[in-house]
């Protein structure tokens, strides 16, 4: 928290965003909450295992007048590390070359990752500040998962300040497509099996007839 921070939830709640729940009659449960601590500051079991099981998210930042920018960030499960109990890191692989979210942190750390996991219908969002590491060659191969095919360009290290979870209301399921032809290969060979038992039930009928 900075010195003109209470909460842990000030990150969020501004003085203006504390007036507009005052108006709205939010005030008195939040402060509830701000009695208790606020939001968390660290990473726990709960959240790490969050993260590992990821494989997409959104990282925002913003430029040094304000202007918002959303990043999506993927890789295979386990590409955000967690490297203490309030840092994560990841490969930052090669894009589209535009390092609007570079441009942003070298002029405005502060930043937002927001993790969604449609298949379970849950949320995470964290705040904090993020800075680019480009010159540390093995941190970057440390961060790289093994196998993937991308280039890695750099790393970015996220310092986080407070996370939350959101309720699950007006989250649609989805499911990874991964998944689905899992699961349907799996029903697949499952009928199969079925079929060919039914079958040899029927001859052996057949022949005791």
């Amino acid at each position: 928290m900075t010195d003109t921070q209470t909460y842990s939830s000030d990150v969020a709640f501004s003085p203006a965003v504390k007036a507009v729940q005052a108006r709205k009659g939010s005030r008195e449960a939040y402060a509830r909450v701000e009695q208790h601590g606020g939001w968390r500051t660290e990473i726990d079991e709960n959240l790490a295992a969050f993260l590992a099981d990821t494989n997409s998210f959104y990282l925002a930042t913003a430029a040094h007048d304000g202007q918002p920018y959303i990043q999506h960030r993927g890789g295979p499960k386990g590409f955000v590390k967690v490297l203490d109990k309030q840092t994560i890191a990841f490969a930052d692989y090669s894009g589209n070359r535009q390092y609007i979210t570079q441009g942003n942190l070298s002029e405005n750390p502060k930043a937002h990752i927001f993790v969604m996991d449609y298949a379970h219908r849950r949320r995470v969002k964290v705040w904090g500040e993020a800075r680019v590491v480009d010159d540390d060659p093995a941190l970057l191969a440390s961060l790289m998962p093994r196998g993937y095919r991308a280039r890695p360009e750099q790393v970015i290290l996220f310092k986080i300040a407070a996370w939350d979870t959101n309720c699950p209301q007006h989250i649609p399921q989805k499911l990874e497509a991964a998944d689905v032809a899992t699961a349907l290969a799996s029903r697949d060979a499952r009928i199969a099996e079925l079929e060919a038992e039914l079958a040899k039930l029927k001859g052996e009928g057949a022949a005791a007839s």
